[in-house]
Parts: C-alpha cells; sequence; structure tokens
C-alpha cells in the first residue's frame, strides 16, 4: 500500500521535471526557423497559372535568372495583410524581384487584394489547390524563400516581413546571393 502511495505521488513530479527540462532545451529555439528539405535544391518544377490571367501558365523558366524572393500569400491568412504594405514598400525601394505565390486561394479575392492594397510582385503564381506550396513544404502563409539566379533556394522565412525582418535577415542574406547589392541601405 505504501509502494503505491509513492508511485502516485511521484508522478506529477516526474512529468513536472520532463516539462521542465522539455521547455528548458525549447528556450533557445527560433520558431520563424523550420527546417526545409529544399534548402540547397532547385524551387520544384511547376506549371501554374497566372494569377492576373489563369490561361496564361508560369513555369521554372519564367523564374528569375538573378536572386529573387517567393513570398507565398493569400487573402485568408491576417499575417499576410501586415507584411503586404512592407513587401510594397521594398519592391519599390529595392531591385530585388519578389514572386508571388497566391496559396489556396479566390483568385477574385486576391485580385481585389492585389487592386487595393499594390501589388509588389513581379508576377504572381495561382497555386489554387496548393500543389507547389506542399512540394515547397509550407506549412501556411505567410512564407518567404530565398532563390539564387539558378533557382536554388538559400532560405526559409517563415512570418512577416516587416523592417526589422528585411533589415537582419532579408537584406543581409540577399546580398550574399547577390554582390551588386552590397550598396543597398536598410529600410527605415
Amino acid at each position: 500500500m505504501a509502494n503505491k502511495k509513492v508511485i502516485i505521488t511521484s508522478i506529477p513530479i516526474v512529468i513536472f521535471t520532463a516539462l521542465v527540462v522539455v521547455f528548458w532545451f525549447s528556450l533557445g529555439n527560433d520558431p520563424t526557423e523550420l527546417p526545409s528539405q529544399r534548402i540547397g535544391k532547385e524551387v520544384p518544377e511547376f506549371r501554374l497559372s497566372n494569377l492576373h490571367n489563369a490561361e496564361e501558365f508560369f513555369t521554372n523558366q519564367d523564374l528569375p535568372k538573378k536572386p529573387f524572393l517567393l513570398n507565398v500569400w493569400a487573402t485568408w491568412c491576417v499575417s499576410c495583410h501586415v507584411e503586404h504594405p512592407y513587401l510594397v514598400k521594398f519592391a519599390n525601394q529595392y531591385p530585388i524581384p519578389i514572386i508571388g505565390l497566391n496559396y489556396k486561394d479566390e483568385r477574385v479575392d486576391a485580385l481585389k487584394y492585389l487592386q487595393k492594397g499594390g501589388d509588389p510582385y513581379l508576377f504572381s503564381i495561382a497555386d489554387e489547390d496548393g500543389t507547389m506550396g506542399i512540394d515547397l513544404g509550407v506549412y501556411g502563409a505567410p512564407e518567404t524563400f530565398l532563390v539564387d539566379g539558378n533557382g536554388v533556394i538559400h532560405h526559409r522565412y517563415v512570418g512577416v516581413i516587416d523592417n526589422r525582418v528585411w533589415n537582419t535577415i532579408i537584406l543581409p542574406k540577399m546580398k550574399e546571393l547577390d554582390p551588386n547589392l552590397e550598396q543597398l541601405e536598410a529600410a527605415e
């Protein structure tokens, strides 16, 4: 009987200790750093329609031949609404192409969104059923991939790109991919 009492009273202590250990080791983890199987690999092959013209299709051949950002976004994504004005600003301030991947969205809603808030994208790919997102390993939106001129993914950022993220993560990594960007100043 005494052994049962010891076991029952020690279970909460063991569970508490295990939780403390898990949380302790999680403290240093960055939630925006999600591992990606695509880092160091080319953008997956795709053939998807132009968001602005459903009869026109884009493939890997249409991707820029210089470093660019591939931004996954959707109108249903609350964080994308926060990020969008920053992308418009960066597209106007910097010579870095941004390709939009409109993820699991209604075309009509996406077009209204871009018309109202501005269009920061060199072009937008309609990924209506999410196949390209799946191939990229997208968890949700917004996510942004930094891609070199050969179509190889070098970095993945999950979350809103604002001035801080642009200045501390995106711009420095893009400068590594394209030395011609070295003279660019940080965003205000």
